[in-house]
């Protein structure tokens, strides 16, 4: 959703992943509000959905953006910024992933050092499997899909 609706790519999505939720103890109601199947989900064909499992780099919320400031009434969306959300696809590293993470690479012209820096600071001690599998998929991804400019 992030990808679709802050950053323009042009893919349908029927979900809103969330990381969190404030307050916290309302995520049972969420779910029963807009959830997979909710009222709300069958008539706007798009539900929420908590990432419940979510590798997302540390101080991900100190550069959150609100998306649709003001424009509703009861909720308010916050996206992170682009190279927390290229991370947040490193551990899944999906063929959607790794499309969105392209896209992203390309359209809001990342810097390789920015996004190598945030992955060792922020992100590769709380990965959850094999260090040199994820080591690997970002240096597929910094080959792939980012101009070269560390070196």
């Amino acid at each position: 959703f992030a990808v679709v609706a802050a950053y323009g790519l042009l893919r349908s999505t029927n979900d809103l992943d969330y990381f969190s939720l404030n307050p916290n103890n309302r995520q049972r109601d969420l779910e029963k509000l807009a959830g997979e199947s909710s009222g709300l989900a069958r008539r706007y064909k798009v539900h929420v959905h908590s990432a419940a499992v979510a590798s997302i780099p540390e101080n991900y919320d100190e550069r959150l953006t609100e998306l649709f400031p003001g424009r509703f009434r009861n909720i308010r969306l916050f996206v992170p910024d682009p190279y927390d959300l290229v991370l947040s696809k490193l551990s899944r590293n999906l063929e959607r992933d790794r499309q969105d993470v392209a896209y992203l690479a390309r359209t809001q012209n990342l810097e390789p050092r920015v996004l190598r820096e945030r992955y060792e600071s922020e992100l590769k001690s709380y990965l959850i499997g094999p260090p040199d599998r994820h080591n690997r998929t970002l240096e597929f991804w910094l080959e792939a899909y980012f101009e070269r400019s560390d070196g």
